[in-house]
């Protein structure tokens, strides 16, 4: 930890915030001379201040204490690439456009990449008027089932939950070429093209 680089973070969120070393030295109990101190890489926080400071600027500790908040690097809006975050403990998906840091159930999350499914393990799928009916007879038990499926085209993603003890069936518009992807709680993320 570098005493420098945290007080520059400290000051340039203060500053993002428009708040003065006194309010923000009065919202932490302590004072502006501290809040000084630590701008000026003279010291750092001490670590009893460390979670209110953090959830003032609604940062996390870690990336306070090593003085990097860097934005991501702008990424096209190609819906195709996105970076899904799944839960292994209770199955939470979160996705987003570039990378993220995302955490469930107490655990940070690291970012899944859908293989392709074999030929064993491939959605059943039908042309029925306008729409794609997809099935699967994949178990849906409580210990083994397909959490979510999607359908993922350039610029849209059409998102399904899904649920232990329910037949996997889906009905999509179809709307050009994409892809199908899915969860398995045993086989992971999967993706077949349609």
């Amino acid at each position: 930890m570098e005493n420098h680089k945290v007080g520059n973070i400290i000051r340039s969120l203060r500053q993002e915030q428009g708040l003065t070393q006194k309010e923000l030295a009065d919202t932490l109990h302590i004072s502006d001379k501290t809040v000084s101190k630590w701008e000026r890489g003279l010291g750092c926080p001490d670590i009893s201040l460390l979670e209110s400071l953090a959830e003032r600027f609604s940062i996390d500790i870690q990336k306070l204490l090593s003085g990097d908040i860097a934005p991501n690097d702008k990424v096209g809006g190609n819906m195709k690439n996105s970076t899904y975050y799944i839960c292994p403990s209770c199955h939470n998906i979160s996705f987003c456009t570039g990378n993220a840091e995302v955490s469930c159930c107490g655990k940070k999350l690291l970012a899944q990449k859908p293989r392709k499914a074999a030929h064993t393990e491939q959605l059943s799928v039908e042309h029925i008027e306008d729409d794609w009916y997809i099935t699967s007879q994949h178990p849906m038990t409580k210990s083994s089932y397909i959490s979510f499926a999607a359908f993922i085209t350039g610029d849209r993603i059409h998102f399904i939950k899904q649920y232990p003890e329910w037949d996997f069936s889906v009905r999509l518009p179809r709307r050009g070429h994409g892809q199908f992807i899915w969860y398995s709680t045993e086989l992971g993320l999967l993706y077949q093209l349609l």
